[in-house]
């Protein structure tokens, strides 16, 4: 950098006048201080030397590198603690620093690039992606992913938890999908593939080796923290969060589960093969397939089984919801089994009741035939089970029903009317109805009726038709006959003569 004559004038007449050190005159006339050194050397003054001063962790440093060697992975805040009972004066922070400069750096592995056979090796692993919120239960969206390790077809399944069942079937699926079985399943130490290790003693968890057994393939897991061992799993997780998730739209998880296979069928297939390049997973899958396991006549089942008991109500708890069961039940040991539709209920090998099943939380699925025949033998039960009948059909109606008991109506008399307009004009019109009763002042079943009525006369409809019978087939099943109108027309003409005649 060239500077002026006066600049380098100032320089000299600072440094030796004014005795102002290298720095006081580089701050000073904003110039770099090597400037101001170079004016000195050429100026035949020579250049100050510094004694470097001994940092206050050198008398330290013995013990210090002498506990790294033997504790190479020893926390830089324990280390400072027992420095500083040795007498260690300096801040945390710039220990920290220091210690980073001389803890011994591990050498770095090399990896060597696993190859497979064909149809020999599938590699699986779970994927987390968010939660889905079904009602009030909030569950986990997870991803089954299988990826041949040869070919590197993938198969993908999306469940709403990774317990054992859901695991078991995404094999079976994937299985299907593939049409046939790898001679090895390489997982990672999940607790659905083992459920302790110690070195290399490994205890599988028996329900896998039972489905591994009749699929006829050794499941293998990979080394503790040998994360490469099952890169391509890996891979293909961050390829399905990238390329299929990633601002994708869907309505249920059976849609979800649609456009997976679909996707899997498709661009996941047609991409190019990292084995060979030229070619495409499709057409390396299709070498592939002939190579696999067939398989077995008879498949695994995947049900999810589990021995609840049943309370005084006669409900069974299954995955946060009820399902009821014949109240002769109650007090017992039963057996859930469920797959991802429907929940079957067993005392012993006998089904005593099925429903379709829920993955909401806290929902009561019934069937009409349990409820009835508890509630006839308990008369007194009518009252609460009509209450909860038409709350949960028109929860508006526990406003009306509160506001009728503070003016002490019968709350009985009230809901069975409210339970018959129920079932005359539906949940809908039943809802307008209260509304409109309630913005009246008015919480009593002969408001809503005339609000009922009031809408239906302005839409010109006709009056519901509704015929309260009695519970007995010789009634329901009696068939009337019309009578023949005739005779009607003979009195009217007796009467209009006798009428002539008078």
């Amino acid at each position: 950098m060239a500077i002026s004559d006066e600049l380098e004038a100032s320089i000299l007449r600072y440094y030796h006048v004014e005795k102002w050190r290298v720095g006081t005159i580089a701050r000073q006339l904003h110039v770099h201080h090597s400037v101001v050194r170079r004016v000195l050397s050429q100026a035949g003054i020579p250049k100050a030397k510094f004694t470097k001063r001994e940092s206050i962790v050198t008398p330290f440093l013995s013990f210090v590198l002498e506990t790294l060697t033997k504790y190479p992975k020893l926390a830089a805040s324990r280390l400072y603690e027992m420095v500083r009972q040795r007498g260690y004066g300096g801040g945390v922070d710039h220990f920290r620093h220091l210690i980073l400069l001389h803890r011994p750096r591990p050498f770095a592995e090399a990896y060597l690039r696993l190859r497979t056979l064909p149809g020999e090796q599938a590699q699986v692993d779970w994927g987390h992606f968010g939660y889905v919120d079904i009602g009030k239960a909030r569950r986990p969206l997870m991803a089954f992913v299988m990826v041949l390790s040869y070919s590197r077809k993938i198969f993908l399944r999306f469940y709403l938890n990774q317990q054992m069942a859901n695991f078991l079937r995404g094999h079976e699926a994937a299985f299907n999908a593939y049409n046939g079985v790898p001679r090895v399943c390489l997982y990672d130490n999940l607790k659905s593939a083992v459920l302790e290790r110690r070195g290399d003693a490994i205890r599988f968890h028996p329900t896998l080796l039972e489905f591994a057994a009749h699929y006829r393939y050794e499941p293998r897991p990979v080394a503790v923290a040998r994360g490469n061992e099952k890169g391509r799993v890996e891979r293909a997780i961050r390829y399905v969060r990238d390329s299929f998730f990633a601002a994708r739209t869907w309505k249920n998880i059976d849609d979800l589960n649609d456009q997976a296979t679909e996707w899997c069928n498709g661009l996941a297939a047609n991409r190019p093969c990292p084995e060979e390049t030229t070619l495409s997973v499709r057409d390396v899958f299709f070498k592939e397939q002939s190579h696999l396991l067939k398989l077995p006549d008879n498949p695994y089942s995947t049900h999810e089984r589990e021995e609840v008991n049943v309370g005084k109500t006669p409900y069974v708890r299954f995955d946060l919801n009820d399902y009821s069961v014949p109240h002769q039940y109650v007090r017992r040991v039963l057996t859930v089994c469920s797959t991802l539709d429907t929940v079957s209920i067993l005392e012993g090998g006998s089904l005593i009741a099925e429903h379709k099943r829920s993955f909401e939380k806290g929902k009561q699925i019934e069937q009409e035939a349990h409820i009835a025949e508890l509630t006839a033998r308990k008369k007194e039960a009518r009252k609460h089970r009509g209450q909860d009948r038409l709350v949960r059909a028109v929860p508006l109606a526990q406003t009306l029903l509160i506001q009728a008991a503070e003016r002490g109506y019968s709350l009985g008399i009230i809901t069975a009317n409210l339970l018959k307009l129920l079932d005359r004009y539906g949940s809908a019109e039943l809802e307008a109805g209260i509304t409109e009763a309630l913005s009246h002042k008015a919480p009593h079943p002969n408001a809503v009726r005339l609000s009922l009525e009031k809408r239906r006369e302005a839409r010109h409809l006709l009056p519901p038709i509704h015929l309260d019978l009695p519970d007995d087939a010789r009634v329901r099943d009696l068939v009337v006959r019309p009578h023949d109108l005739e005779s009607y027309d003979q009195l009217q003409t007796i009467a209009e003569e006798k009428d002539h005649e008078e």
